[in-house]
């Protein structure tokens, strides 16, 4: 157990969950901004009807992410809390406002109050979906510490590059939610999902390739990760990242054409758009690794004491099977397309 890097090992953990949680989530959320253009009740009620069995269940992740940090890096937890108060307020409310939409929009008989809630349920994932985009834009381009703790202000994570963070995050998520479509769908929403498909993959595209340039000016650390500058390449160092990129842009290619093609299997645009995701975090993760808080505290510093480490692992290790388990089992038992007439009717 001695060799065990437990520090290492748990962020490798906190990672994987919050990968899970947008793998996940992420096409739940882009399902919810997707209500809104709905043409039709009937059609609002077949795209809920895709998610009603997994919502709930798909925000597990955030937990998971949330809490392991808590527990296994007290202070970046310290740290990054303060730091982001407004933009995970916010967040947590529209999750949960849209959660009560979620329900009361099946119980309201007032066509009044039916649009309340349908507005509610999509412009509630919108609201997480920025939240989420601010968060993470905010956390790339660093903080003001002194002393272990967090010395700046409330709105520091407000910044052009987190706007740009968090429009790129709702193409992203759209674009989950599209392919999910896809999957689950048949007849005129699934060839409407096609299209939104390739809307959101070009937006996904365009707002991936700005992030990345712009990630390369945040901190002279990254770039010579990359072995880029405005002035010069090293080439000694490009060549090693070189496949994040060239994987990225293979798959976006590969689901564009799947998008075109009437023979692709419907299953496959939406591992291809998680793909694509995970290169994207994968990227990410190389450029700032390996600080937890950047770039100020590394997860080595930000770690709790060995044997509370070990102890949440044994934990870990029991739970972490039996979620993902479960998860597979829920998924695997509500497999198939949506037929009309599907889902909740309260």
């Amino acid at each position: 157990m001695e060799m065990l890097d437990l520090p290492h090992i748990w962020a490798v953990f906190i990672a994987i969950a919050v990968m899970l949680y947008v793998a996940f989530d992420g096409y739940d959320l882009g399902i919810g901004m997707l209500t809104a253009y709905a043409f039709s009740d009937q059609e609002r009620n077949m795209m809920t009807a895709t998610i009603e069995p997994f919502w709930d269940g798909n925000e597990t992740w955030l937990v998971l992410g949330g809490g392991g940090l808590f527990a296994a890096f007290p202070l970046a937890y310290a740290i990054l809390m303060p730091s982001f108060y407004l933009p995970i307020l916010v967040m947590l409310a529209a999750l949960i406002f849209r959660g009560v939409a979620f329900e009361f929009r099946h119980k309201a008989i007032r066509k009044r109050t039916q649009k309340f809630w349908n507005g509610a349920f999509a412009y509630g994932s919108l609201v997480a979906t920025l939240s989420q985009g601010f968060i993470l834009g905010g956390f790339i381009q660093g903080f003001t510490v002194e002393g272990r703790a967090f010395a700046g202000g409330p709105f520091d994570w407000f910044t052009p590059f987190s706007v740009l963070v968090a429009l790129s995050m709702v193409a992203g998520y759209l674009l989950l939610g599209t392919t999910w479509l896809i999957l689950k769908t048949e007849g005129e929403l699934r060839e409407g999902s096609i299209k939104w498909a390739k809307r959101s993959l070009i937006g996904t595209a365009l707002g991936m390739a700005l992030v990345s340039f712009a990630t390369l000016s945040i901190d002279p650390r990254v770039t010579a990760k990359w072995g880029v500058s405005m002035a010069t390449i090293d080439f000694s160092k490009a060549v090693y990242m070189l496949p994040i990129p060239l994987a990225c842009g293979g798959l976006m290619v590969w689901l564009w054409k799947d998008l075109f093609s009437k023979k692709s299997p419907d299953w496959r645009p939406y591992l291809l758009a998680v793909g694509i995701f995970l290169t994207g975090y994968v990227g990410l993760g190389v450029s700032i690794f390996p600080y937890i808080v950047p770039f100020e505290v590394t997860i080595w510093e930000a770690a709790a004491r060995d044997n509370a480490l070990m102890l949440l692992f044994v934990g870990a290790a029991v739970m972490l099977p039996i979620i993902l388990a479960y998860t597979a089992y829920v998924h695997s038992l509500f497999w198939g397309k949506v037929k009309e007439g599907d889902g909740y009717h309260g």
